[in-house]
């Protein structure tokens, strides 16, 4: 017979430790598992310093049974996004249980009171803690390891969030190409000409990210995600202070030529970058920075041969003319003289037709999906 159960907000260092430590409890046995960075959990999910809780507002609950923790959950309050939307929506993030339907529930219940409690009318996620970071339930692509900065989780963490009263708001696809797709491409004499068209018709160049000013390029990338994400679907804005802190975040780990800007007249108007993937790396240090583990995450980068399609971003008033176009060949060449082999395209929203039809005509492949879940309050 199970012990019963409670539920206990985390206000004690104790109860913090614990809550942290879910992810490795609930997946020990999942070989494609790959372990959060454990300083970046930390912070997203506000037990230190990180800027998206400027503007927002959250309580950690655990489900304990005995003295020992059966599940997590982060109920959030995000002031950005109900203002930027116009909306009253609560959040729940960073979602971890074991296959225990009433301590789900359980969890859930907790959030939900404390969300309903703040005047909001539905709960969405999971969000760790928003859009512009990790967020969603895979519940298609179990048999392979996630992709740098993607979710990966048990497959019985859909049933958990429907049986506890959550349907389906929006999916989102990864694609995986591999090399003969990219060199196929780089080759590809109709897409080549195509980019000579847009090039000199006009006047678009496409440079590589200037390492010398590495923070004032990735303000300009954020910028650029900020404005040409603005009217899809979810966007929580970056705030200032958000993309201070990420520039600092991803300044030892992106390769400057895996990352392009598109120009017309010295203006940027679009960004695509690639990101290696470090998570056969961060398995390896079990999510450990310090002390030596950031030594092992970004020696020897050329070793990398997995690399993730983040975002290809055209500011609206520019991508009819084929933007995205020079910026996915401006690409190809730095690629395959990395040495990638393996390329994701990650996420594409399933409303995104554009972007879908796009890969799926490059020859990618759809293989993973995952599922942000909502319920009226």
């Amino acid at each position: 017979m199970p012990r019963p159960l409670r539920i206990e907000p985390v206000v004690n260092r104790y109860q913090r430790r614990d809550w942290l430590e879910m992810p490795w409890k609930v997946n020990a046995g999942d070989p494609c598992w790959v372990p959060p960075l454990r300083d970046m959990q930390r912070r997203q999910a506000g037990f230190a310093s990180h800027p998206v809780w400027d503007g927002a507002e959250r309580q950690a609950y655990l489900a304990m049974r005995g003295p020992e923790p059966v599940g997590r959950i982060l109920a959030i309050e995000n002031r950005v996004h109900n203002e930027h939307a116009e909306d009253k929506t609560g959040f729940f993030g960073f979602f971890e249980c074991f296959d225990d339907a009433e301590a789900a529930a359980e969890l859930f219940s907790a959030a939900e009171e404390w969300l309903r409690g703040r005047g909001l009318t539905a709960s969405r996620g999971p969000m760790n803690p928003t859009l512009n970071y990790e967020f969603g339930t895979l519940i298609e692509g179990f048999d392979t390891p996630p992709y740098f900065l993607l979710t990966h989780n048990p497959p019985y963490y859909q049933r958990l969030i429907e049986n506890a009263g959550y349907g389906k708001v929006q999916d989102m696809y990864a694609y995986r190409g591999d090399i003969s797709m990219l060199d196929s491409l780089s080759k590809d004499k109709k897409l080549l000409t195509v980019d000579q068209m847009v090039r000199e018709r006009f006047g678009v160049t496409v440079r590589p990210m200037r390492l010398r000013h590495f923070r004032e390029e990735v303000e300009t990338f954020l910028d650029l995600y900020n404005r040409a994400m603005d009217h899809n679907w979810g966007h929580v804005p970056m705030t200032r202070a958000e993309v201070v802190h990420f520039a600092k975040d991803l300044k030892q780990l992106l390769v400057p030529e895996l990352a392009r800007i598109a120009e017309v007249d010295g203006k940027p108007v679009g960004c695509v970058f690639g990101l290696l993937d470090y998570n056969p790396r961060i398995k390896a240090i079990d999510g450990r920075l310090f002390p030596f583990g950031w030594v092992r995450l970004l020696r020897n980068k050329k070793s990398l041969s997995r690399i993730r399609m983040v975002s290809t971003n055209v500011l609206p008033e520019y991508q009819s003319w084929g933007v995205g176009v020079c910026l996915s060949v401006s690409l190809l060449e730095p690629a395959l003289s990395h040495g990638v082999t393996d390329c994701e395209f990650s996420w594409i929203l399933e409303t995104n037709d554009l972007s879908r039809k796009t890969v799926e005509k490059g020859g990618a492949l759809r293989y993973k999906t995952w599922r942000v879940f909502e319920k009226a309050l």
